[in-house]
């Protein structure tokens, strides 16, 4: 058997053929004739022919390769790129994955999606699947306020869907519950600065001005506040902002830092007047001691010193706050954030709505594709990254709010599951004892989420609250 080795060039290649002298004058005529010789082919004689698809026929002929004719030719298609099972080689609109009963209200140049359920609707549980469904209340309670339902971190209108409909049969009430910008079918801002706007999207000032101006929109004087998680910051700054337009707080699972001392304070307090009043006794005994008299002089100087000190590093700190702030804000809106935060919510968004369930077994791919639907919205990563960035540079001019919980006067209610596992239920119970005569439900076998994990519980925990509070009417 021979073997045969041919160079790779453009003319046919034979065994009896080699490559032209070009140094031969007569190297043009002779490399002229090859193609003729090559035609006056005779059996017997191999002949291999280049051609511009031999790379490919050698391949197949070996079949090293044949099963990758894409590769071989440089045209291997691109993997398109998922977060979460969701692709976002298409990303649209938000008024494109709306659904029939989504509305859409323009506040400062913001499309905040909403949805509104009146009390005549037919109460039908949209979920399908293994979860029990919710049932019509038995005894409706004529409130006559209007609700507002405020979701919290990563949710949307969706996560309300199993209790709109039973709050309004319950209370012959309008139930409105929208997207915060950031979430849900909200549209995104492309700023990419808009943290310097006068009225920041993604900052807790506009959440609670678009609640106040939604009370508006339903053309009430008051309204019922119930917030979820990170949503029960909002209802508590809208409270704290206009009292008088807040009927009552519903507070599930909130996301409030419950002060740990509440009710000691006030002995506390007291105990510190019977110490002052003691201490100004014995400064009356002492007084006419000499060397009493200068060390308090020096005690004055020390302190003097150390307010002047305590007074430089602040300065010092809000000076280094202020470059953290810019410095995470530039971190934040890079594309390094962004990759980063695909791969979190790629790996672990799914995760974290499970999780969220006392029974994860009960969370149904309804479920999941209802927290997954806003990654099909443009611009999300960013808008979550705004949002961030909003809370990071918050202005702390006010109290912190867990100093002025003993400030709300309303009715409050606050619903918490047992096995929480984001939001523990002690946090719960350590704020109904810092709110003065709030009421603490406490949801067994359930977790972060009640109102979708425990619709009749927390429908009834609802129920009893109104009758109790507003038994003679709207006030």
């Amino acid at each position: 058997m021979q073997i045969w080795t041919y160079r790779v060039s453009p003319f046919v290649a034979s065994p009896r053929l080699k490559p032209p002298d070009w140094s031969s004058p007569f190297a043009a005529e002779e490399h002229s004739l090859l193609p003729n010789r090559a035609a006056s082919w005779t059996p017997g004689e191999p002949v291999l022919r280049w051609s511009s698809d031999f790379r490919l026929r050698s391949a197949s002929v070996s079949g090293a390769g044949a099963g990758y004719p894409e590769q071989l030719l440089g045209t291997e298609k691109k993997q398109r790129k998922s977060v979460a099972g969701v692709d976002q080689e298409e990303l649209l609109d938000p008024k494109s994955l709306a659904d029939p009963d989504s509305f859409f209200f323009e506040f400062n140049e913001v499309q905040i999606h909403h949805k509104v359920c009146q009390h005549t609707e037919e109460v039908i549980d949209i979920i399908q699947g293994p979860h029990q469904e919710s049932k019509s209340p038995t005894k409706p309670a004529r409130i006559g306020y209007p609700f507002i339902l405020l979701h919290g971190f990563g949710a949307s209108v969706f996560s309300w869907d199993r209790v709109m409909r039973p709050l309004a049969q319950l209370t012959h009430s309008r139930v409105l519950a929208f997207d915060r910008p950031a979430f849900g079918l909200t549209s995104r801002t492309s700023n990419s600065k808009s943290d310097a706007k006068p009225l920041n999207p993604y900052s807790m000032v506009f959440s609670v001005l678009a609640t106040l101006s939604f009370i508006d929109s339903l053309a009430a004087h008051k309204a019922i506040l119930i917030g979820h998680s990170a949503g029960c910051l909002v209802a508590v700054n809208t409270y704290f902002e206009a009292p008088e337009r807040v009927a009552a707080l519903i507070l599930v699972a909130p996301a409030i830092a419950a002060p740990i001392i509440s009710r000691s304070a006030t002995k506390k307090n007291q105990l510190g007047m019977k110490t002052e009043i003691k201490d100004s006794d014995s400064a009356a005994n002492t007084g006419k001691n000499p060397l009493i008299r200068v060390w308090k002089m020096v005690s004055y100087v020390y302190i003097y010193i150390a307010w002047a000190i305590l007074r430089m590093l602040r300065g010092m700190t809000d000076m280094i706050v202020s470059l953290y702030k810019k410095a995470s804000s530039a971190i934040l809106r890079s594309a390094f954030a962004v990759m980063l935060l695909r791969m979190i919510m790629d790996k672990f968004g799914i995760m974290a709505v499970r999780n969220s369930w006392y029974d994860a077994s009960k969370v149904t791919d309804y479920v999941i594709q209802g927290y997954t639907k806003p990654l099909r919205v443009k611009g999300w990563e960013t808008a979550l990254l705004e949002f961030t960035i909003a809370m990071l540079t918050e202005s702390g001019s006010k109290p912190p709010l867990k100093d002025r919980l003993s400030q709300i006067s309303c009715p409050v209610l606050i619903i918490t599951g047992d096995n929480d596992p984001l939001v523990p239920s002690w946090n719960a119970r350590r704020l109904s004892s810092a709110i003065p005569g709030s009421t603490l439900e406490v949801i067994n076998n359930c977790g972060h989420l009640p109102h979708e994990e425990r619709v009749e519980e927390f429908i009834s925990a609802i129920e009893r609250f109104l009758e109790k509070v507003f038994s003679g009417g709207p006030t």
